[in-house]
């Protein structure tokens, strides 16, 4: 978290970084969001309170200029987390908190952990703590219509002060150096939003509360301009004003659709979640069009390569390849199996079928993800038993290695991270070099590449299993990255002429330089396209409330879940707003510049996997986007019904019955 988060994106000070690296986060949130501990994000706690962005937490102690044997003031304890930072680096912490299950909760929690220089207060904190001042500092963790003459009086000469200071989304952090009995030096440091500073030198709670943000957005970094107020009912009125509704889509609004698509030789369709019906009947529908009208070759989905393999042999209809005695593979079987094994998806692999034996064309099916690792690395030693006996025995030995992690990858990466685990690396990437050396010699164009396809997941997911543990950016990057190449190697193997349609979540397709992906040093599918191609066309998808088939935690039941409301600060509200129930909005429109650019404001946006936390949904499932830059177009289902999942017998691909036309 340190190095990645704060270190790269330029606090230096060696004492603030120090602190934050021995500062257990964990035992500072609840429980049940242990595992976000160490994300760069707020994360929520009692009160409608929440625990500070680690990089905010740095940037503002930094800016705090802390020398040794110092006394600090802060304002707003919170969880007790900045207090306990701060007490790494300070002589003496003075942390003052309005709620006083808060402070209660702060001063135990900071007194099991031995910070015996911090005192807990629970008062107003815009007044200050008159009985310990002078303070050679004053931190404040919220937001003030302006800085209070309380703490300004309670500064020591030489002292400072830094708090944010604004209103909604117009705020500023400031630092103010007390430089004489009455001056001060006051110096700006950049645009953020921080929960409002309630009491009697800062906000009425009444007023404060009506629609403020929770959550911060960190100084620096491309989502930070300079914001007017919001005008929400302005906004939502020229989304009604440019989207064009879809109750019941027809040929004419296809028609509209595919001259924006214009000659886009990838089309990109998101999902704001992974099991929403609508979502899929749309790109489905979309999808049709596109191998219909204009010539699609393939469909790419964010499933594993092997699953889909066997998708795209029923739906070309092929013969699956022989077995010598080992089960055939019945895809879409790992969690979640419902995002891919649903009656949306199968009525469109069905319809692939149909078309493909009635016209004589041959559209693809490809999996582009890699979690897989051990399937695909089955499929290459099945594939090498059939051409290679000899390079089939190297490929077991290679895989081998793997072999005690089967059934649960990611204690790969846990035992890497606990130092009892030597890299695979070596011996899976000369199995994907050997392969694709041979590539000439092994027999059937189709099989070899397959074969290549599942050494290059293994490969990749070797690295991104042990990834995951150190960095979650990392992990991130190196899924995505593999996801861009397998889509780019299925577009040269399948030539010049190839198009794809793509089906994968929002998140991966809308470029991430336009949201807070881009802070945090993470790209995506959709942003490798855009540079890689540049004719390329990205639908998002989105919803305001409804249903949405998901599982509470990862590996744990499907269920099908109540959407709570968008957030009145999204982009999802706006939408809902508006008043139209289903819309499609062309964002690149000439004649939408106005709502371009009211849109083109920073706000929260909402994305959901196949895990959904409702009682955390700030922390875990918004984030900042600009809507504009991310998306072309947008699809707007104002309530929405989950995936309708099957049982495994239901699954017309696990028992192909004869094709009849």
């Amino acid at each position: 978290m340190v190095e990645r988060h704060v270190r790269a994106r330029g606090v230096r000070d060696a004492r603030v970084l120090g602190a934050l690296s021995v500062v257990p986060r964990e035992a500072f949130v609840p429980p049940e969001l242990m595992e976000l501990a160490y994300d760069d994000s707020p994360l929520p706690i009692e009160e409608d309170q929440t625990i500070s962005q680690p990089y905010v937490v740095a940037v503002m102690l930094e800016a705090l200029e802390l020398v040794d044997g110092e006394t600090v003031l802060e304002v707003g304890t919170g969880s007790g987390y900045s207090a306990a930072v701060l007490a790494q680096i300070a002589k003496q912490v003075f942390t003052i908190e309005r709620h006083a299950r808060l402070a209660d909760h702060a001063r135990t929690r900071l007194a099991a952990l031995g910070f015996a220089n911090v005192e807990v207060r629970c008062a107003d904190g815009t007044l200050g703590w008159s009985e310990r001042a002078p303070f050679d500092a004053i931190v404040v963790a919220a937001a003030g219509p302006d800085l209070p003459r309380a703490l300004l009086a309670q500064l020591r000469r030489g002292g400072r002060l830094v708090m944010p200071v604004g209103t909604g989304r117009a705020q500023e952090l400031i630092r103010v150096t007390r430089i004489g009995e009455t001056e001060y030096r006051r110096q700006d440091l950049g645009a953020v939003r921080f929960v409002p500073l309630i009491g009697a030198e800062g906000y009425s709670e009444g007023v404060a509360r009506t629609d403020e943000p929770h959550a911060e957005l960190p100084p620096g970094g491309p989502l930070v301009r300079a914001a007017s107020p919001s005008r929400p009912a302005l906004v939502a009125k020229l989304v009604a004003e440019c989207a064009e509704p879809i109750a019941h889509i027809d040929d004419a609004q296809l028609d509209r659709l595919l001259d924006r698509i214009g000659d886009a030789h990838v089309v990109l369709l998101g999902a704001q979640t992974h099991g929403t019906s609508e979502f899929n009947r749309m790109r489905a529908r979309i999808t049709q069009q596109l191998i219909l009208r204009r010539g699609f070759s393939a469909v790419a989905i964010e499933a594993d390569w092997p699953d889909a393999a066997v998708v795209d042999r029923y739906v070309r209809n092929q013969a699956p390849p022989a077995a010598r005695g080992r089960p055939a593979l019945i895809p879409f079987t790992r969690f979640p199996s419902w995002m891919w094994r649903n009656e949306e998806t199968q009525e469109l692999i069905e319809w692939l079928r149909a078309y493909n034996a009635e016209t004589g064309r041959s559209v693809r099916f490809a999996g582009l993800d890699m979690y897989s690792m051990y399937t695909s690395a089955s499929e290459v030693v099945r594939y090498l038993e059939r051409v290679d006996p000899a390079t089939a025995s190297v490929a077991r030995a290679r895989y081998s290695r793997l072999a005690p992690w089967q059934h649960d990858p990611a204690a790969y990466g846990r035992a890497a991270v606990a130092g009892k685990l030597q890299s695979s690396e070596e011996g899976v990437v000369a199995m994907l070099r050997d392969l694709l050396a041979k590539r000439l010699d092994l027999g059937d164009a189709e099989l070899q590449f397959d074969a290549a396809q599942n050494a290059r997941v293994v490969a990749d997911a070797e690295r991104y299993y042990r990834a995951m543990y150190y960095s979650a950016v990392e992990s991130w990057n190196l899924r995505d990255r593999h996801m861009f190449e397998t889509l780019r190697s299925l577009l040269a193997h399948l030539g010049d002429q190839a198009r794809v349609v793509v089906w994968e979540h929002n998140a991966h397709v809308g470029d991430a330089t336009a949201t807070e992906m881009a802070v945090r040093g993470e790209h995506n599918v959709g942003r490798l396209c855009r540079e890689a191609f540049g004719d390329v066309y990205i639908i998002g998808q989105a919803t305001h409330h409804g249903v949405v088939t998901a599982a509470h935690g990862w590996e744990e039941p499907m269920q099908r879940m109540r959407l709570r409301p968008a957030r009145a600060d999204s982009y999802e509200r706006l939408c809902h707003d508006s008043g139209v129930h289903a819309f499609l909005l062309h964002l690149r429109h000439p004649a939408h510049d106005a709502l371009r650019g009211e849109l083109s404001e920073p706000r929260l946006e909402r994305a959901i996997g196949v895990v959904y936390r409702p009682e955390s949904e700030l922390a875990s499932h918004y984030f900042q986007a600009v809507l504009p830059d991310q998306f072309d177009e947008l699809v707007w289902f104002d309530e929405t019904d989950g995936v309708h999942a099957l049982a495994d017998g239901e699954l017309a691909i696990a028992r192909p019955p004869p094709l009849t036309k």
